[in-house]
């Protein structure tokens, strides 16, 4: 049925077009002719087309631009007419004896145009004329088209200021009142569109009035254009008349639109000055009337105006514009009881990013927002609307944008309370806004107090709110979430160590609440910024830097770093965990406190027996202690025998013979340092190379019984450099002639027939000879040391 009148709308409107068409020839030629009679005639005749009930709105709008274009040529026949003497009052006259009504106001319309023109009676009384007779049109839809048609033939010819057509002191009166009176028939017209037909076609008039909407529309902007509107006429005439007839007509769509209009069109410091008188029509409409888009509009012009200057603010104060807006923000909430949280949400959304941009410094304002928004919010729970979310995500990033400062916002005390009415998606989203904003500006925040208020505020991401299961979340965001975090707890400072040991117990009290998951993210860092408060201490003062009548003892940040580490036991993360104990063991060292120190490693030790058991994190595991161990001086010989006893232990119980004799080699240096000369024992030295050189042959033994083949001789070269290393250092255990004896076994090695060839390897051997050879060309002591090396 809906395509049959589709096609059958398409046969009319050709109808219309061809009737208009023929009969625009015959006026055409009586035209030429200069048959005045027969051009009315034909005329009328055209016109007569546009009668139609037949079309929609956008093909009749088709139909009459055919007959607008045909009115123009009409109009400049008028004139050429009243040129030859023809009398322009006796031409309104004869146009008014067409048959048909339509006809005949469109021809008195276009005569009316001459008329002014002629200036042969004042535009006034001609522009009053004809608005009144349009009445004899009530179709709406060829209604509106008339009016439209007499608004754009007389917009250049109203009598205002500065006009040709100007008339006396009262000229602007008329120029409004008639615009005005136009507006308000053209509004009665377009609102009784919505009451014809039947109910069941309500979508289709809607989409029909909206199409329609623009005619009306257009009043208002002539209105804005015209010159003598100035403010106090706008206060005191043209805004309240217009407001009048949009509360009086009580319909949605026109309500919305039009006031709408009246804030696009009119000058934003005209908006200001008449607030008041605005802001009093809003809970006057209709309560469908979609008042939160209209006064968002509103308010973000305003704002706009605000930004664009700093000399225009002091209007904002005179005319205490914050206080208006908030007043008929809160009325419009009350009025409409049932108006949904988005629209609330919406408004004070608006009204916070106005406040901000006009009163930046009134914090108590924005915080008034907040606080109203809040106790909107108290009786709806978790919102569940996800455009309404947007819109509190919108509303809680506004003073982090304008502020650059986090710090600023939390000192507005109903910022967190907002929070707590979105999701727990949300509130992560938010967080991670925060935090951005913080990375971003490098704000510092530096009391435990405002700390504590920060992680109460990005706590969505600290923990899991809600018994929201964090499995459901994708990896890659939570990973990217919590390094955030990690990066937040890094910028912490404060120089006052008291201070900064207070922001540690602090951030340490929130942390241990996100389980396991989040542990490994969020303890590192924590434990590297307490490691700061060391190095601060023992960067300050020469006389007592860890002096005990201060609250914070490097002995007091040990402990709480040895409770935070044991932590990660539960997640479980024993890799993590040694490293962290590995890494206070070398702060404990800096801090010449061995006992500290010493159950440092043994902490690690522990974790290594009991909770490293895969073969691979074994010996990650036993580089980083003997590396750590090897930088240690605090240690007296029996603690340092102890642990060094372990760790060649550790290193000779790994499960592959390679790792074992890579560790064991790698523990020769824990016997000798260099820049301390207690610690060198160039006897252990040579006990752990010849150790390691013994588990290179096994390992060679083996894989010829398995393989067929003794394998790379890589181990063998590797050694060949350790055993190079000491002797340089000095090691008089180490000497040429087991250098050299070295550099024979693996030659023979390489030439068995049982090796493996391996490039690698051979490369290796290659440039360590190289090597050889170059110290030995260097001549002095060190060529000297060399040279019964043969290569």
């Amino acid at each position: 049925m809906m395509v049959d009148g589709v096609e059958d709308e398409e046969k009319w409107l050709a109808a219309g077009i061809a009737g208009l068409q023929q009969n625009a020839f015959y006026m055409h030629r009586a035209l030429d002719s200069n048959n005045l009679r027969d051009a009315l005639k034909y005329s009328a005749q055209m016109l007569s087309e546009l009668r139609t009930s037949k079309l929609s709105p956008q093909k009749y709008y088709q139909l009459y631009m055919r007959a607008f274009d045909e009115l123009r040529k009409l109009e400049m026949f008028f004139k050429e007419e009243t040129r030859r003497g023809c009398s322009i009052i006796d031409l309104y006259e004869l146009v008014q004896h067409a048959g048909n009504i339509l006809p005949r106001l469109y021809l008195l319309c276009t005569v009316g145009s001459v008329y002014i023109k002629s200036k042969e009676a004042p535009a006034k009384d001609v522009l009053k004329d004809l608005v009144d007779m349009c009445r004899g049109i009530q179709h709406p839809v060829r209604g509106l088209f008339l009016r439209s048609y007499l608004s754009q033939i007389s917009r250049d010819k109203l009598p205002d200021i500065g006009s040709e057509y100007e008339g006396d002191a009262d000229t602007v009166n008329d120029a409004m009142e008639f615009v005005l009176q136009n507006f308000t028939e053209m509004n009665k017209l377009w609102v009784r569109m919505q009451h014809q037909g039947p109910a069941r076609e309500k979508d289709k008039r809607e989409k029909e009035r909206s199409e329609l909407r623009d005619l009306v529309g257009k009043n208002l902007h002539v209105l804005s254009q015209i010159e003598g509107v100035d403010l106090d006429t706008y206060k005191e005439t043209v805004l309240p008349r217009v407001l009048e007839q949009v509360v009086n007509c009580k319909d949605e769509i026109a309500q919305c639109y039009l006031m709408d209009c009246i804030i696009q069109v009119f000058p934003d410091e005209y908006h200001l000055q008449t607030l008041e008188i605005l802001l009093g029509a809003f809970p006057q409409l209709q309560p469908s009337v979609d008042i939160k888009t209209v006064l968002s509009r509103l308010m973000e012009r305003l704002s706009n105006y605000a930004a664009s200057s700093t000399e225009v603010l002091p209007e904002f104060l005179q005319v205490e514009a914050f206080s208006k807006l908030n007043n008929a923000i809160g009325k419009v909430i009350e009025a409409q009881a049932d108006m949904p949280i988005l629209g609330a949400v919406t408004l004070y959304s608006s009204l916070l990013t106005f406040t901000l941009h006009v009163h930046p410094d009134r914090l108590d304002y924005a915080d008034q927002v907040l606080g109203a928004c809040v106790k909107k919010l108290s009786g709806e729970g978790k919102l569940e609307d996800n455009r309404a979310t947007k819109q509190i995500v919108a509303l809680l990033s506004a003073p982090l944008d304008k502020y650059n400062d986090i710090v600023t916002v939390l000192k507005l005390s109903n910022y967190p309370s907002v929070m707590e009415y979105v999701d727990s998606e949300t509130n992560k989203v938010m967080a991670m806004v925060i935090i951005q904003s913080i990375m971003k500006n490098n704000t510092q925040i530096s009391t435990a107090d405002k700390v504590e208020a920060l992680f109460e505020l990005i706590k969505g991401l600290i923990r899991d709110l809600d018994g929201a299961a964090h499995d459901q979340v994708d990896e890659d965001d939570f990973k990217e979430e919590q390094n955030s975090v990690a990066r937040l707890i890094q910028m912490l400072q404060n120089d006052d160590t008291e201070e900064m040991f207070k922001i540690i117990c602090t951030v340490r009290k929130h942390i241990l609440t996100g389980g396991p998951k989040r542990l490994p993210f969020t303890v590192p860092p924590l434990v590297f910024s307490s490691l700061k408060v060391l190095v601060r201490q023992l960067q300050g003062p020469e006389e007592n830097p860890f002096g005990e009548e201060g609250s914070t003892t490097p002995k007091k940040v040990f402990q709480l770093l040895n409770q935070t580490i044991e932590t990660l036991y539960g997640v479980p993360a024993p890799e993590l965990a040694l490293r962290l104990y590995l890494q206070c063991a070398e702060a404990a060292n800096d801090s010449d406190l061995e006992p500290v120190a010493y159950e440092f490693f043994t902490q690690a030790y522990i974790l290594y027996e009991e909770e490293i058991s895969d073969s691979r994190a074994q010996v990650t595991a036993i580089h980083l202690i003997i590396g750590t161990l090897q930088r240690m001086h605090v240690f007296g010989v029996e603690n340092r025998d102890t642990l060094t006893h372990k760790a060649t232990g550790y290193s000779a119980k790994l499960l592959k013979k390679p790792d074992q004799c890579r560790a064991v080699y790698a523990c020769s240096h824990l016997f000798w340092v260099d820049d301390q000369d207690n610690m060198k024992d160039g006897e252990r030295v040579l006990l752990c190379l010849k150790r390691a050189l013994r588990i290179a042959n096994a390992a060679q033994q083996m894989s010829n019984a398995t393989r067929g083949s003794t394998g790379s001789v890589t181990l063998f070269v590797e050694i060949l450099n350790k055993y190079i290393y000491f002797f340089e250092k000095g090691n008089t255990q180490i000497n040429a002639a087991a250098i050299q004896s070295l550099i024979e076994l693996i030659t023979a090695e390489m030439q068995s027939d049982s090796n493996s060839p391996d490039p690698a390897a051979d490369a290796f051997f290659a440039s360590t000879l190289r090597y050889i050879q170059f110290q030995k060309q260097k001549g002095g002591a060190v060529g000297e040391k060399y040279e019964p090396i043969k290569v």
